[in-house]
C-alpha cells in the first residue's frame, strides 16, 4: 500500500506492476482488454490495427497475472481482432469480432487454434469492422447468444445453434435527418462504433456512432430509437452504463471529452475535457462515482466524482515511449488493479493507490450507499426545471 496517500489530500497514484508483451503482438495495436468474470487473475488482450492501410492478421492473447512473461493461450487469426468478450457464466468461451466483419467464438477448453464457431456470408456476417461484441443472457430457447456492432450500421444478435452461428439484425442505425421529414425511409446507415446493455433492464441498450450521436434503443423496436443524444462532435469510442446507478451512463469521444449522463435528460450532467482523444472510459466495479479514461497522449485519468467534481484524482502517463497512444482500459473485479493496452501491442497492469478506492477502504461499500452517493451528485448538478 502507498502510505504517502495519507498526506496527499484526495490525490492518488497508479503503481506500475507488470508489462505483458508477446513477440507476435509487437506489430499490432491493442484493440481490447477484458478481465475474465470468474477467474480474477485471467485477462484477454485483442491485437489488430485501427489503420485501414495496415490490415494484416490478428492475435488474441490470454494472460494470467501470475505469469507476465508468457501468455497462457494465443490464437492467431486471418483478420485483425477488433473486439472480444468473455462469457459471464462460461469463462472458457470468448466472442471475438474481426476487422473483415466476421464474428467468432473460441473455446479455451479445446486445444485448437481455430474458432469453435465463425460467421459466414451465408449467416449474414457484417461487411465492415466489428467494433464491439457483448454476451447476453440465454434466449428463450436457452441458446447462448451475443450481440455485435459494426460500421455497416447493424446491431446483430448471434445465436450458437448446434455447430453454427445464426445472425439476426436487431436494429439498423440510420442517419438522423436534420429536419423531421420522412425520417427512416431510404436514409443511409450510420457507422456504429460502440454499445452497452443496461445492467438491470434487459431490453435497453445504448449505441454510439461515428457522427457523435448516442442512441437509446430497445431490443423490441428495430425501426426506431427510444431517444437520441447529440453527445459529441466526433466519433464516440465508448458508452458504458454505471455498475450501480440505473439511470447513469458515461461516454467518451475523439473530441477530447468524457461526459456523464442521466438517460432521462438530453444534456450531460458532467463534461470533462482531457486535452487529447479519449479511447476508452470504464466505470469501476467498486464505486458508483469512480471511473477511468485513457487518452492518445499516453495517460490514464482516474476520477471520483464524490471526492472531486472537476478534476481527476490521478492523471498519469503510463507509456515508455513518446507518441504512444493508450487505447483501452479494464478494471479487475476483485483486486485494486487496472489493465491498459497501447498502440504498440503492449498491455500493462497498474495498482490503484488507496485514495482511488476510498469506498472499499472505508468499509462503507454497499450497493445502496453507492446509488445514494451518485443520486446526491445528480441532484446537485440538475436544475429543477430541465428535462
Amino acid at each position: 500500500e502507498d502510505q504517502s496517500d495519507e498526506f496527499k489530500g484526495n490525490e492518488g497514484t497508479l503503481l506500475p506492476l507488470w508489462p505483458f508483451k508477446s513477440e507476435k503482438g509487437k506489430k499490432f495495436s491493442v484493440t481490447a482488454v477484458v478481465f475474465n468474470p470468474i477467474y480474477d487473475d485471467m485477462f484477454a488482450v485483442a491485437h489488430g490495427s485501427y489503420d485501414f492501410l495496415k490490415q494484416s492478421t490478428g492475435l488474441v492473447c490470454i494472460y494470467s497475472l501470475k505469469n507476465p512473461s508468457f501468455p497462457e493461450f494465443t490464437y492467431t487469426t486471418d483478420s485483425g481482432v477488433m473486439s472480444l468478450d468473455f462469457h459471464p457464466e462460461h469463462p472458457y468461451l470468448i466472442a471475438v469480432g474481426f476487422y473483415d466483419g466476421a464474428v467468432a467464438v473460441y473455446n479455451l477448453r479445446e486445444k485448437s487454434n481455430t474458432p469453435a464457431y465463425i460467421s459466414s456470408a451465408k449467416s449474414g456476417k457484417h461487411t465492415d469492422p466489428v467494433w464491439q461484441v457483448y454476451w447476453q443472457e440465454n434466449d428463450l430457447d436457452n441458446q447462448l447468444n451475443f450481440f455485435s456492432i459494426s460500421s455497416d450500421g447493424r446491431v446483430t444478435c448471434w445465436s450458437l445453434i448446434k455447430n453454427e452461428l445464426q445472425g439476426t439484425d436487431i436494429i439498423l442505425i440510420r442517419m438522423q435527418p436534420d429536419n423531421d421529414a420522412d425520417s427512416g425511409v431510404g436514409m443511409d446507415l450510420a457507422c456504429g462504433t460502440c454499445f452497452d446493455f443496461h445492467k438491470s433492464t434487459d431490453y435497453l441498450f445504448l449505441v454510439g456512432t461515428e457522427e457523435g450521436k448516442i442512441h437509446k434503443c430497445s431490443k423490441h423496436y428495430s425501426s426506431q430509437f427510444l431517444d437520441t443524444y447529440d453527445a459529441h462532435h466526433m466519433a464516440v469510442y465508448a458508452v458504458r452504463w454505471n455498475n450501480f446507478h440505473p439511470r447513469v451512463f458515461a461516454s467518451c469521444s475523439a473530441d477530447w471529452t468524457v461526459k456523464i449522463w442521466d438517460h432521462n435528460y438530453s444534456e450531460p450532467m458532467f463534461t470533462f475535457d482531457l486535452g487529447s482523444s479519449v479511447g476508452d472510459v470504464v466505470w469501476s466495479p467498486y464505486s458508483a462515482t469512480v471511473f477511468g479514461a485513457v487518452t492518445d497522449d499516453g495517460q490514464v485519468h482516474i476520477f471520483d466524482l464524490s471526492q472531486e467534481k472537476y478534476e481527476p484524482l490521478c492523471q498519469q502517463s503510463v507509456v515508455q515511449k513518446k507518441k504512444t497512444k493508450v487505447n483501452h482500459l479494464a478494471f479487475n473485479q476483485h483486486y485494486p488493479i487496472i489493465a491498459v493496452g497501447d498502440d504498440r501491442g503492449n498491455a500493462m497492469t497498474l495498482k490503484l493507490s488507496p485514495n482511488l478506492r476510498k469506498a472499499v477502504r472505508e468499509k462503507t461499500y454497499t450497493k445502496e450507499n453507492e446509488i445514494a452517493k451518485m443520486e446526491k451528485l445528480l441532484e446537485l448538478v440538475r436544475e429543477p426545471s430541465t428535462k
